[in-house]
């Protein structure tokens, strides 16, 4: 009797697990992580609405606007959620139980933090939306990083700076995506890569990405 495996049978083992690799359900593990991503996240933003203030106040008279360059430490979560998770709504829930978070902690913005969260992780979950959850490549996460700080740029304008003028509207929208290229995008691949090189991510694609590169 053979005792060698198929090939019938090792392709579809393969193709079995391909498929429950794509699995866009989520997971009771993909929940406790998304969570405990965005309460990471969320310590971040509760630092950063005090420590911001500084070098806010040099950037604003140099150029108005220009503010917007320190947007990307409350943007990303959502990615970050994103390319670990990888299933529909995780940015948004990472970004949006981050904000929460904050605003229960308590920031000088109050509730309006919570629908800040909901744009901004929109941002970010319409980009992986467009690649159908599929790509996770370093040009798709930068990607959503600028679509983050735009939605971010745009619903900032909206909430906090009704009446602006079209130069300070152009460069703050302009800053907030360029923060959010650099920080929430490359800035959450490189966190996922470390964390993924430590082992600590074996039960996710992200995690098995990069052990198998190494």
């Amino acid at each position: 009797m053979s005792t060698s495996t198929s090939p019938i049978r090792t392709v579809q083992e393969h193709g079995d697990s391909a498929k429950q690799s794509r699995s866009l359900r989520w997971r009771v593990v993909d929940i406790v992580v998304a969570s405990v991503i965005a309460v990471a996240c969320a310590a971040v933003f509760l630092v950063w609405n005090v420590g911001y203030e500084v070098p806010s106040a040099f950037l604003k008279p140099l150029v108005p606007g220009l503010q917007g360059l320190l947007a990307g430490p409350w943007l990303f979560a959502g990615v970050l959620g994103a390319i670990i998770i990888r299933k529909p709504g995780a940015a948004l829930y990472t970004e949006l139980v981050a904000a929460t978070i904050s605003a229960l902690v308590g920031n000088s913005w109050g509730p309006l933090t919570i629908a800040s969260g909901i744009v901004q992780g929109l941002g970010a979950e319409l980009i992986f939306l467009a690649f159908l959850y599929g790509v996770w490549r370093l040009p798709v996460v930068l990607l959503a990083g600028a679509g983050t700080g735009l939605a971010c740029g745009i619903n900032d304008r909206i909430l906090w700076y009704p009446g602006a003028d079209t130069l300070f509207t152009t460069v703050y929208i302009s800053s907030t995506t360029i923060s959010g290229i650099v920080i929430a995008g490359l800035g959450s691949w490189l966190i996922a890569r470390a964390l993924a090189a430590t082992g600590a991510l074996n039960r996710f694609a992200a995690g098995r990405e990069t052990t198998a590169r190494v």
